[in-house]
C-alpha cells in the first residue's frame, strides 16, 4: 500500500474509536467534533470494508476486525509519536522524555527500582512507566515491542530482537521454615507448588519438563514477590530468583534452599524493537541501564 495516499490522521481517529468505543468520547479525546469523528468513522469503514463499531442497545461493541485492530493501532501511534519526537542528541539533565518498559515485578524490584533512582538523579525530566508483561508475549513479540521502549526479560523467552545484557541471577527453592532438610527431586514431584502466572511462564519450570517432572500446581499468582507469602506455613514449594529472595528476606517465615537439579542461570536483558536503535534518547537509556546493571555485581552467595 502506498502510504502517501493515506491520511495518517485517520490512524489517530482509529485508535480513539477502538479504545473509547464511542464516537463522541473519541472526538473529545482527539479534539474533533462529533460530526467530524462520525465522518472519520465512515471513511475508516470504507477503507476496511467493515463496520468496526456496531451499536448494541445504548452502546457500541467492536467487530472481530475492530478487536484485532485495536492493539496494532495503539502500537502504530506509539511508534509515530516516538518517531516525530526523536532528536539528534539527548541531554539527560535538560531533556524531556517518557519511557515505557514491560517488566515482571521481579525485574522491577531487583533492577527497575535502581534504574528509576538513577533517572531521578540524572534526568529529572524523564518519566519512567512500567507495564506488566502480557501473557501472549511469545505470539508476536515484535509487534508488542514496537509500541513500547523495551522489555526487561531473561533469555529463553523471546529471540530475534536486539538486547543489552544486564545481570545474572540464579534460581533457588523456596519453602516454609518448617521444611525438613534439603529439597529433593522427589519433593518437587510430591509437594504442591506455587508458580508465577502459569506453570511454565518462568524458564526454569519449563526446564523441569525435560527432566520428566510436571509441577503439581496448587496456587498461581501474577507476582513473584507474593511467592513467599503463599509458601509460608504450608507444604508448598516455589522456585524464585536468588536476588529477589534476598530483597524479601524476613518478610515471611520461609527459607531458600539449593535446587536439586542444575537449574539454568537467569540472564536478564533489556530488549527493544529495532526502530529505537538509533534514537539518541533510547541509546542513552540503554547505556544507563547497562551502567546500573554493572553495579549489581554477582548474585548473592556466589
Amino acid at each position: 500500500m502506498d502510504l502517501a495516499s493515506l491520511d495518517l490522521n485517520l490512524l489517530v481517529a482509529l485508535r480513539a474509536l477502538l479504545e473509547e468505543r464511542n464516537v463522541t468520547r473519541a472526538g473529545v479525546r482527539v479534539g474533533l467534533s462529533q460530526p467530524a469523528m462520525s465522518a472519520a468513522l465512515a471513511r475508516l469503514r470504507r477503507h476496511f470494508s467493515d463496520d468496526l463499531l456496531i451499536r448494541q442497545g445504548n452502546r457500541y461493541e467492536l467487530t472481530p476486525l475492530g478487536t484485532a485492530l485495536r492493539a496494532p493501532a495503539g502500537n502504530a501511534c506509539a511508534v509515530l509519536e516516538r518517531l516525530f519526537t526523536s532528536r539528534a542528541d539527548f541531554q539527560p539533565g535538560a531533556g524531556q522524555r517518557d519511557f515505557t518498559l514491560l517488566s515482571s515485578d521481579y525485574a522491577i524490584a531487583v533492577f527497575g527500582a535502581r534504574l528509576a533512582r538513577v533517572l531521578h538523579e540524572e534526568a529529572p525530566g524523564v518519566r519512567l512507566h512500567f507495564r506488566h508483561v502480557p501473557r501472549d508475549l511469545v505470539e508476536n513479540p515484535e509487534a508488542l515491542l514496537s509500541g513500547v521502549d523495551g522489555m526487561l526479560m531473561p533469555h529463553g523467552v523471546i529471540s530475534g530482537m536486539p538486547a543489552v545484557e544486564l545481570y545474572r541471577d540464579e534460581w533457588v527453592c523456596l519453602v516454609s521454615d518448617e521444611h525438613p532438610g534439603a529439597v529433593t527431586m522427589d519433593d518437587l514431584a510430591r509437594l504442591p507448588w506455587v508458580v508465577y502466572q502459569r506453570t511454565f511462564d518462568a524458564p526454569v519450570t519449563r526446564q523441569l519438563t525435560m527432566l520428566g517432572l510436571e509441577p503439581r500446581v496448587e496456587v498461581s499468582v501474577q507476582s513473584f514477590q507474593l511467592l513467599p507469602a503463599l509458601v509460608a506455613g504450608t507444604r508448598r514449594v516455589a522456585l524464585v530468583q536468588r536476588r529477589l529472595a534476598e530483597l524479601l528476606r524476613g518478610l515471611a517465615p520461609v527459607r531458600t534452599l539449593p535446587c536439586p537439579f542444575e537449574a539454568v542461570p537467569l540472564q536478564e536483558a533489556l530488549w527493544w524493537h529495532p526502530v529505537h536503535t538509533h534514537d539518541a534518547a533510547h541509546r542513552w537509556l540503554r547505556e544507563t541501564a547497562a551502567r546500573v546493571a554493572a553495579d549489581l555485581g554477582d548474585p548473592p552467595g556466589e
